[in-house]
């Protein structure tokens, strides 16, 4: 993998207050990053704009939202995010098995109906904000990494994507779902970077030699005096853990 490859699999979060804040950012990393996140943060002060700005700005986008409902209400959901120009949407695999089936037929079909390119549709596993202790209070018994297996395998039977998941579990979720399935991994850290409310976190280069796509960053990225420069110092991290 080259730099510029790497560059391509690093999502950056626009988690910023508003909508100024967040084309600043994408202007700053014009031609060092080509997908961008849009969150609820984000969506819930500026809405559908975000990711319109985005892909005016010719970059592509990560519509980070979460959709955890009845199947017909994510269904339609996940539809509209498509006409929006997504490029990856993702859903809560604890919503159950009819949801995630019901999100990806109903967005094939609109999509083939329409002519639109079909997003990625991917199924968040366990947050990397929660480790076993906070599984334990919520009720699931099981440590994560074995949670996240679990609805991992739930999604490979809807017919999803991939999965958002932590980088520790990259590796079991790679070996078991194949080399197509796509995994996005949060909680990615630079060297030397505060891990903030994330608890399950790796670096670039650790993150993708166990099988991750795509690494979300924000705060460090976000942050920095020089968000550029960030981002390039990971993706030559990345390339060098490939070569």
């Amino acid at each position: 993998m080259t730099p510029a490859a790497a560059r391509r699999r690093i999502i950056v979060a626009l988690d910023v207050d508003t909508l100024r804040e967040a084309r600043q950012l994408v202007r700053a990393l014009a031609g060092d990053v080509s997908c961008f996140k849009v969150g609820q943060q984000l969506f819930v002060t500026a809405g559908p704009d975000a990711v319109r700005m985005v892909r005016r700005a010719g970059a592509e986008v990560f519509l980070d939202l979460k959709f955890h409902d009845i199947p017909n209400t994510v269904a339609r959901a996940s539809v509209e995010a498509a006409r929006l120009g997504a490029r990856i949407v993702d859903v809560h695999a604890s919503g159950g098995l009819e949801m995630m089936e019901h999100a990806r037929r109903e967005t094939a079909h609109v999509c083939r109906r329409e002519g639109l390119r079909r997003p990625l549709l991917i199924a968040v596993t366990v947050l990397t904000s929660l480790d076993d202790g906070d599984l334990r209070r919520i009720g699931v018994r099981d440590a994560a990494a074995q949670q996240v297996m679990r609805l991992t395998r739930l999604a490979l039977r809807a017919g999803l994507d991939g999965v958002v998941a932590s980088p520790l579990e990259a590796a079991r979720i790679r070996r078991a779902a194949g080399a197509r399935f796509r995994i996005v991994t949060p909680g990615v850290r630079p060297g030397g970077a505060a891990g903030g409310d994330q608890k399950r976190v790796l670096a670039p280069g650790a993150a993708v030699r166990a099988g991750a796509d795509y690494l979300v960053v924000g705060r460090p990225v976000r942050d920095a005096s020089d968000p550029g420069a960030v981002v390039r110092a990971m993706a030559h991290e990345m390339a060098a853990v490939t070569r």
